[in-house]
């Protein structure tokens, strides 16, 4: 009898999300930045751009005429995408170049050519990243994901900062995530060698990046530089191959996911919204106002707690410059 019933309640949930898939799919898409405008003469560069919503993103902004650069890992997967890029888009402006932020002298070698080569930068996306990988380390030394999704751009965004100001009005965006709420900065362990948990380091590192942001725009005042955080929302992607249940779980509610184009739509809204041109140190998403199917909005959301410490902000940002050997004026 229990089992009869146990059947006849999971065949009613099922048919009910057959039912109710479309207005499911919708929902979780999410919004679609509504803005026109045009960025000839522009030039962009975005990280980890041969993949998922950093390719998306890369479309999106050549689309709109800016000369986009991919800053990849992996040259040969980078000029795949470029090639993508440039057949979806005509006259699409789009380079590779190489990158790997695991590696410090990789970042400077990168920059350096970069600013021999490159003169003028409006927008930097702060947007590659790895998520719960087993516990490894940088060529520095760092854990990898902190290393990566944190540290890796704090040096990349300061060996560019003076471009960016001379090329002003411009714009950081920084890529963070909804899990910074699980995370905590773990200062007597940055590193996590006494005690490693993939998913928590993940969202110490996505922690990281709001905080980063955060005090980047309090120094960025005055600069005509901005610098915003977003959570793009659950994208199905290639981040969750290290995690065999998060791999299971994205394959199972696929239909609650986002794909990669409506994932990069936050970030293209920050990199493009002409009422964002003096908006710096928030945090956007988008947002649904109520469960009733409606375009949803791109706006600033709420910050943990621990993401609005001011004491945790300088101190991390103080440890970081100490560990990359670098002094912001």
């Amino acid at each position: 009898m229990m089992l009869v019933l146990i059947c006849t309640v999971l065949g009613v949930i099922g048919l009910l999300l057959i039912l109710l898939s479309p207005h499911i799919r919708k929902y979780a898409a999410g919004g679609v930045c509504r803005s026109q405008a045009r960025l000839d003469g522009k030039t962009v560069l975005i990280t980890g751009a041969n993949t998922g919503i950093g390719k998306e993103t890369a479309i999106d902004l050549a689309s709109r005429g800016a000369r986009v650069i991919l800053a990849c890992r992996d040259v040969e997967k980078g000029e795949t995408a470029a090639t993508e890029i440039r057949t979806r888009v005509g006259g699409a402006k789009v380079e590779v170049r190489e990158l790997d932020l695991a590696d410090i002298s990789s970042i400077r070698a990168f920059a350096q050519k970069f600013l021999r080569e490159v003169n003028h930068l409006h927008i930097l996306i702060n947007n590659a990243g790895v998520m719960m990988c087993p516990y490894m380390k940088t060529a520095d030394g760092f854990e990898m994901q902190l290393g990566v999704n944190h540290l890796g751009h704090c040096l990349l965004t300061y060996l560019l900062i003076g471009l960016l100001k001379r090329s002003a009005p411009s714009r950081i965006v920084v890529v963070s995530s909804l899990a910074h709420y699980f995370g905590w900065i773990r200062f007597h362990d940055l590193m996590s060698q006494g005690s490693y948990n993939s998913g928590l380091a993940y969202c110490q590192s996505k922690l990281a990046n709001i905080l980063f942001t955060r005090e980047l725009a309090e120094r960025l005042k005055g600069s005509n530089v901005t610098v915003n955080s977003v959570h793009p929302g659950s994208v199905r992607s290639e981040l969750v191959r290290h995690s065999t249940v998060m791999s299971l779980l994205f394959t199972f509610f696929g239909m609650f996911l986002k794909t990669p184009k409506e994932g990069a739509q936050t970030s293209i809204y920050c990199a493009v919204a002409e009422e964002l041109e003096s908006i710096s140190g928030k945090h956007f998403r988008y947002t649904h106002k109520t469960l009733i199917i409606q375009p949803s909005e791109c706006t600033p959301a709420m910050v943990a707690p621990q993401g609005r410490s001011e004491e945790t902000k300088r101190k991390l940002w103080d440890i970081s410059c100490e560990l990359l050997g670098i002094e912001w004026d």
